[in-house]
């Protein structure tokens, strides 16, 4: 990521039709807010987004882990595909079975590409009423989502604050009890200064926690009443290092251009026996023949942040390269992602060498996630 000069903060609420033109980045309705509050703003997937507040991306990933933050991920794509044809539309597009589920449900499922079954994006899927569905891409792969299942692209209308960790659902039923008591992978609607909202139990740090999509007319009230209950504000770094200590993928690194579900570790996202979806055929052979590699985790011996691109050393062999890598704040260690060629034959607890920046560091295969969800407590062998 790039770091663009600042914004100045507003009195009022930015111009963002404006701001995108003059600068190029997209603009989040909650830009005023994280600005008066000393934020860090930086490019991250076309859009100006808070990296970190004043107290750090250590603070605001322990406080997630033990108590309660906030995420602005307005950058997050919507896209409402609605009406008598939109279940058979995402049924014949995406991996995913919406049969498993219903109107009141979330679901996350893959778009590939046909040719090669490669994650076009992975998704998130609000199956808001009967015939309505908002469909959540990443933020740069909203417009290629949107060639793929048609409907109407809604982002610019609403800000999403996702709240995370064990205390986000007791803090957030102190303003909004509604959303507050949405179940995981849930959906349902609240009221926000007498605007139609809706919340969802989903998230990205392997914490509980609800996303909740506001109007952006009321989205700056919501955000200041949720830190005024004691949730910490969070940026995308530590959005980052909670998603990667809990093995959860970032398209464009786990996901992407000549990577598939299966690869990723992530076949459960497929549903063979739902009929035909886009890519279907090339990842039925990766299925019958085996992926040439799959995605492990990694831990160093040391705390040295490991870094994506690096090559993975077992022996005299190259046997993969890493996919993303950062400081495990709980583990205080260097963690990371890769994929690893199958035909190496190796497992979790071997040892491992990394390339990075032509130094050699020591590691070992571990099992992931790193960190279990609620808890501080390891998955991985780090003795």
């Amino acid at each position: 990521m790039s770091a663009p000069e600042r914004s100045p903060a507003s009195a009022g609420a930015p111009d963002h039709a404006d701001a995108a033109r003059r600068t190029g980045f997209r603009r989040s309705p909650l830009e005023a807010e994280h600005v008066t509050l000393g934020a860090k703003l930086v490019e991250f997937g076309g859009w100006l987004m808070p990296l970190a507040y004043p107290r750090g991306t250590l603070v605001e990933h322990r406080a997630c882990r033990s108590a309660a933050v906030a995420f602005d991920v307005s950058h997050l794509g919507t896209v409402r595909v609605e009406g008598d044809g939109a279940f058979n539309t995402l049924q014949r597009v995406l991996t995913n079975d919406l049969r498993k589920i219903g109107p009141g449900r979330a679901q996350y499922t893959h778009l590939l590409d046909d040719a090669d079954a490669s994650v076009v994006d992975d998704l998130i899927v609000w199956w808001t009423a009967e015939e309505i569905f908002d469909v959540m891409p990443n933020a740069s792969n909203t417009s290629r989502v949107r060639e793929a299942i048609g409907g109407t692209d809604t982002t610019a209308t609403r800000a999403v604050v996702a709240l995370q960790g064990p205390q986000a659902r007791r803090l957030l039923s102190r303003i909004a009890p509604d959303a507050a008591c949405v179940p995981r992978f849930a959906v349902g609607s609240f009221t926000w200064e007498g605007a139609s909202c809706t919340a969802a139990g989903t998230g990205y740090t392997g914490e509980d926690g609800v996303e909740c999509a506001l109007p952006v007319e009321v989205a700056g009230s919501f955000w200041r009443a949720v830190l005024e209950t004691g949730v910490v504000p969070a940026g995308l770094g530590a959005r980052d290092t909670l998603r990667l200590e809990a093995g959860l993928p970032l398209h464009g690194h786990e996901l992407g251009p000549g990577i598939t579900s299966l690869q990723a570790k992530l076949g459960w996202v497929v549903s063979w026996d739902k009929g035909d979806f886009r890519g279907r055929r090339a990842l039925e052979h990766e299925r019958r023949t085996g992926p040439s590699r799959i995605l492990r985790g990694i831990v160093a011996e040391g705390r040295q942040p490991l870094r994506d691109g690096g090559l993975v050393h077992h022996g005299a062999q190259i046997v993969g390269t890493v996919t993303s890598g950062n400081f495990s704040p709980v583990l205080e260690r260097g963690i990371a992602m890769a994929l690893v060629a199958t035909g190496a034959r190796i497992e979790d607890g071997d040892e491992v060498v990394l390339e990075l920046r032509s130094r050699p560091v020591p590691a070992r295969l571990a099992e992931l996630p790193f960190v279990r969800p609620g808890t501080s407590a390891s998955r991985a062998e780090v003795a």
